[in-house]
């Protein structure tokens, strides 16, 4: 059961918020359960770093948590705040990783970012940290 405990901390849910790197988490009760948490969205976009046209999409997040839980409402302020900013498919998927895996300490995770066409190509990047549990 959620705990009032568990909102300690989180400052982003239930409120108006801008664009936002910081990434809010919350005790996870079930620490010794080998469980998977995937977030996914169409709704991501950035700046192509050179040609400035936007581009967009699919990020899929999947984690197996150790100590700590991701607030969905962080994470999709913090997703929003690429918007404007101009970076490769390749880098900013493992940036978000990166991110996760600092803000999360989990035991496994992987971000998936499917790229719309662009020139004709589909681009897909798969960054990925730990070994994923069985």
């Amino acid at each position: 059961m959620t705990e009032a405990s568990d909102l300690d901390g989180l400052t982003i849910l239930g409120g108006k918020v801008e664009p936002d790197r910081k990434l809010e988490t919350f005790p996870n009760h079930h620490p010794d359960r080998l469980y998977i948490v995937r977030f996914e969205t169409d709704e991501f976009t950035c700046i192509c770093p050179a040609t400035g046209q936007p581009d967009f999409a699919r990020i899929t997040v999947e984690y197996i948590p150790a100590e700590k839980i991701l607030e969905s409402k962080s994470f999709k302020l913090y997703l929003w705040s690429y918007r404007n900013e101009g970076v490769f498919h390749e880098h900013v998927s493992n940036l978000i990783l990166d991110d996760l895996v600092k803000a999360l300490e989990p035991r496994w995770c992987r971000v998936s970012g499917r790229f719309n066409v662009r020139g004709g190509i589909v681009i897909t990047v798969e960054a990925e940290h730990g070994e994923r549990e069985e």
